[in-house]
């Protein structure tokens, strides 16, 4: 999905940042989103808009991240517990946005790969190395499909309800690789946070709080 020898530009988590995104996608290089277009920031359906328009016309893909996930399983119809963040963005989303957001959700992969390069939304397993994102479908995420969506987890629950996270999975890429990823805010001076594990690989957390009170970080990459 990401044509061959294209330079890029890897934008990280947007949550409803229009401003930010539309600034971001002002490039002639091939853009990589990383998941997590909505929920939060001024206009989420601005931000789709612009991300609908890129796919449309092949200057970018969007990954699939566990907001998107849970916006086109609403979308659906699915059950889903709509928390406010979610429910503001459905509040902005006329039909035919709703339509078109869809439809490009259920496309979305859930990780892609370039050579010694693996972007995913929240984490990297083994099995990206050889294999193509599966489909998402209605099915609980397991597996490589679980740790894309949703990142490694300890089993223990932080003060806010929510799993705490763990980033034990930066040891498992192989030396040379470079996983680039959104998901957990893990950056102390809003700049991208490169971490370097125990086999030789390396990981760059592109999430710097855009549409929650930070700001939106990219990467460029050569062809």
């Amino acid at each position: 999905m990401i044509p061959p020898g294209v330079h890029l530009r890897v934008v990280g988590d947007v949550h409803g940042d229009a401003r930010a995104f539309a600034h971001a996608v002002a490039t002639d290089r091939f853009v990589v989103q990383l998941g997590d277009l909505t929920d939060g920031g001024s206009d989420s359906a601005e931000v789709l808009r612009l991300e609908i328009a890129m796919v449309r016309e092949g200057r970018g893909v969007v990954l699939l991240g566990n907001h998107d996930l849970k916006l086109w399983r609403v979308l659906r119809g699915r059950k889903v517990r709509v928390a406010a963040p979610l429910q503001h963005t459905l509040g902005q989303l006329d039909d035919t946005l709703r339509g078109e957001a869809a439809t490009m959700l259920g496309q979305a992969p859930a990780w892609l790969r370039r050579g010694s390069d693996i972007f995913v939304h929240a984490a990297f397993h083994k099995a990206m190395l050889a294999e193509d994102a599966p489909e998402v479908g209605d099915a609980h995420a397991e597996g490589a499909l679980a740790r894309a969506m949703y990142g490694e987890t300890t089993g223990r629950t932080q003060a806010d309800g929510y799993p705490e996270r763990a980033i034990g999975w930066v040891d498992e890429i192989p030396a040379g690789f470079t996983v680039y990823c959104g998901h957990d805010r893990r950056s102390s001076d809003g700049r991208p946070l490169v971490r370097h594990g125990h086999a030789g690989g390396r990981a760059v957390f592109l999430d710097t709080g855009a549409g929650k009170g930070g700001h939106l970080s990219w990467i460029d990459l050569p062809g």
